[in-house]
């Protein structure tokens, strides 16, 4: 089995953020205290990906590399790709194919935020797959509003419907999709919806036709959110905060996620808790240090 890569998708123009958005790019918003891209960027380190492909508009990437680099100060590898025009999600596939090279992927939005006990777990679980598809499953209260996800009595995917009158099921589809090799191949298949755009839907479904596609359902516990509104970027970080403040603990933080899982020795972490050496992050980390 291939090792897998991961694409995470930040681009757009960030328009239901405006006016906030017309200087600055969606990803790089605070959630609370961090960049919104280092939570996506977390999950993938949870599921084990080294090597990723960040997908930006070409205005926007320079300010990108000056906030995540290479990656090696986490023992990532970055490559850098750019998305001309929105025209999908679907499209992250056609702009990642040469970085793929063939290998599976995970995929998540630039603008989700994953967080659980357990999901490290829920991760691995997908990414044991090597071949077909897997979409994690959120349960909401107004699934209408969502792609959701159709289910057998088994638990099996029959079936995504976007925003149904008559929902299937309570579970949307997040913004993270973990997919074989043969996703760019069926990307290019894929024709403009109504909207002009290339739909992951449509993609997924033929993973569906062909009965590979699976789904991860995330129970109690977890939260799934989505930053694209004024309302529910202010309560993403209301929620980092909570928890942080209440735990004692960061959310979405690279740095403890890289030395954890021994990508980055003592010597660089310490590196990083020099350079936030004036605020709390930088604090957190010295911590991490001192309770090694």
């Amino acid at each position: 089995m291939r090792t897998r890569k991961g694409l995470i998708l930040a681009g757009g123009t960030g328009s239901r953020l405006y006016p906030i958005t017309m200087g600055l790019s969606k990803q790089l918003m605070p959630i609370y205290d961090k960049p919104m891209i280092y939570y996506p960027l977390s999950v993938l380190m949870l599921a084990g990906i080294r090597e990723i492909g960040i997908i930006t508009t070409p205005e926007d990437q320079a300010q990108f590399r000056h906030l995540l680099g290479d990656g090696s100060q986490w023992g990532l590898s970055i490559a850098w790709l750019v998305q001309p025009r929105p025209e999908g999600l679907a499209q992250a596939y056609l702009v990642g194919e040469d970085f793929l090279d063939g290998a599976p992927s995970a995929m998540v939005l630039g603008d989700n935020i994953f967080f659980g006990h357990g999901l490290p777990e829920l991760l691995a679980r997908a990414g044991a797959r090597d071949a077909g598809g897997t979409v994690f499953g959120y349960r909401v209260a107004d699934p209408e509003r969502y792609g959701v996800v159709a289910m057998d009595g088994a638990g099996r995917v029959t079936g995504i419907v976007e925003k149904p009158d008559r929902p299937p099921s309570n579970y949307a589809v997040t913004g993270l999709y973990f997919l074989d090799g043969t996703a760019p191949e069926r990307a290019r298949a894929v024709t403009p919806s109504a909207r002009g755009e290339l739909e992951i839907t449509t993609l997924l479904e033929s993973y569906l036709a062909d009965g590979t596609l699976n789904v991860e359902r995330m129970g109690r516990g977890f939260a799934w959110l989505d930053t694209g509104t004024h309302g529910s970027l202010l309560d993403a970080g209301n929620f980092v905060r909570t928890l942080q403040s209440r735990q004692g603990m960061q959310t979405g933080c690279p740095e403890e996620i890289a030395y954890d899982a021994g990508w980055i020795d003592r010597a660089a972490l310490r590196a990083r808790a020099e350079m936030f050496a004036k605020n709390a992050y930088g604090t957190y980390l010295a911590g991490l240090l001192d309770g090694s």
